[in-house]
């Protein structure tokens, strides 16, 4: 496996987007969707999956793939059951990171802020659009706790699927966050390792916007 590592190579010639230079805007957002609608135009694979990172209280950092699924008033929205690892992280510290990664654009969204949970209407309506079992499974699955066996799961979906028969009623543990970007990072690759890093960072109401080196 070391040998085959060693010899991976990208040098982004690939996709010549050429450069950002004056070409951004004046805050994040136009940006996103300029660059999001050109994954979703290009056939980019889930071009709305993104790695959310949380912090616990002990500091321990822990990542996983999630789906966004609105941007809303300036802020990014996605759902996930209250109680799980994430959302006991985010009770504790809501602080959080984001990235997209469209690696066939050579491009990725790195969004730093805090997150807050939606009001409850939004999260009604979104759970209230979702496939029957879906909702079912939202019920169903304690998340992030131990699971002796898959059979247990599984009579749980059964006996929810009895319970509601018809129309899904929310669980009150489960709903969206919205993040407030304080930092948005747009990556872009470029030829020799010498990318493109154009920075929007939030002071008070104003977005500063500059470079980073490569």
């Amino acid at each position: 496996m070391e040998d085959f590592l060693e010899q991976m190579r990208n040098d982004h010639k690939d996709f010549d987007h050429g450069s950002l230079e004056g070409n951004f805007g004046s805050q994040p957002f136009e940006l996103f969707s300029t660059w999001f609608s050109e994954a979703i135009e290009t056939k980019q694979v889930e071009p709305n999956a993104f790695v959310l990172s949380t912090v616990n209280t002990t500091l321990q950092t822990s990542s996983r793939i999630l789906y966004l699924k609105e941007v809303m008033e300036e802020q990014f929205v996605f759902y996930t059951n209250y109680n799980s690892h994430k959302g006991t992280d985010l009770m504790h510290n809501n602080t959080a990171s984001m990235l997209f990664f469209w690696p066939n654009l050579q491009r990725q969204v790195r969004i730093e802020g805090v997150c807050a949970k939606v009001a409850t209407e939004i999260s009604d309506a979104y759970f209230a659009s979702r496939p029957r079992a879906s909702q079912i499974g939202a019920w169903a699955s304690n998340q992030s706790e131990k699971l002796e066996d898959r059979s247990e799961l599984e009579h749980r979906v059964e006996a929810f699927a009895l319970q509601f028969p018809t129309e899904v009623p929310r669980p009150p543990h489960w709903g969206g966050y919205a993040l407030l970007p304080t930092k948005v990072e747009f990556w872009q690759g470029r030829p020799s390792r010498l990318h493109d890093r154009i920075v929007f960072e939030r002071n008070a109401d104003q977005w500063e916007i500059y470079r980073m080196n490569p």
